[in-house]
């Protein structure tokens, strides 16, 4: 069954804008977990605008599923990463003044440098996901790199679902189909929502974990964190179309 890992940034982002505590991302977390998500990630970013290092440090002690760390690997983001030992670091290759993440790695170019880095993480026994645009060529590469997974960026897949569904996945399951003969594991994230989400795992059943963070926190302001969280695993159990 695909595991939903629930972003927590938009949280930080409704706290920082006012200053304080509330609402509260460790609590918040906590709370993600008993209503049954599977599965914490964050992404702390250069100038800490919403889920900061602190933070993420906090969410170590408390986090009971899956603890995921997303980001560019600067160096402080490696040592942070390495202090913190989270059971998964998810690579982007963002920018440090990126709005949110829209590309995936070129790992043929960028192998010299994600190779040492992922060796880095591996020898901690720490899981290595990087996040790919659904290139058949950049799973090969990515694997060469050391990889454990990679996590298909899925924005394309959301813009193009409601003209052509078909079309949209195709390029994901080619990508995935190729992952799965290689033995990398499959994570997949970015504009997935209550509309989209079902038939993408329905048509690649091997993803293992789904990160969604901005759509699901949008929908907790309708019907509340708690239904989001269990609409959305509704959504991955069934794997209905």
């Amino acid at each position: 069954m695909t595991k939903l890992s629930v972003n927590i940034n938009k949280i930080a982002t409704i706290r920082n804008a006012r200053g304080g505590n509330t609402p509260n991302v460790v609590q918040a977390a906590i709370d993600i977990e008993n209503f049954g998500a599977e599965g914490i990630t964050v992404h702390p970013r250069p100038d800490q605008r919403h889920i900061t290092f602190r933070d993420a440090y906090d969410l170590k002690k408390v986090v009971k599923t899956e603890y995921n760390i997303e980001g560019y690997p600067s160096d402080d983001f490696i040592e942070m990463v390495l202090n913190i030992k989270p059971h998964q670091v998810t690579l982007v290759p963002d920018k440090p003044d990126a709005i949110t993440s829209n590309a995936g790695w070129d790992c043929i170019k960028e192998r010299v440098h994600l190779t040492p880095i992922i060796k880095q993480f591996k020898e901690q026994n720490i899981r290595v996901s990087v996040f790919l645009d659904p290139e058949v060529s950049q799973v090969e590469a990515a694997l060469a790199c050391g990889a454990d997974r990679i996590e298909l960026y899925t924005e394309a897949y959301a813009s193009g679902f409601s003209h052509d569904k078909i079309a949209a996945i195709a390029p994901y399951k080619a990508t995935a189909q190729r992952a799965t003969e290689l033995g990398i594991g499959l994570n997949a994230g970015h504009d997935l929502n209550l509309e989209n989400l079902a038939y993408f795992v329905h048509e690649i059943p091997e993803i293992l974990e789904v990160s969604i963070g901005h759509a699901l926190i949008s929908d907790a302001l309708y019907y509340g964190l708690n239904n989001v969280v269990q609409m959305y695993k509704s959504k991955l159990t069934k794997h209905s179309s």
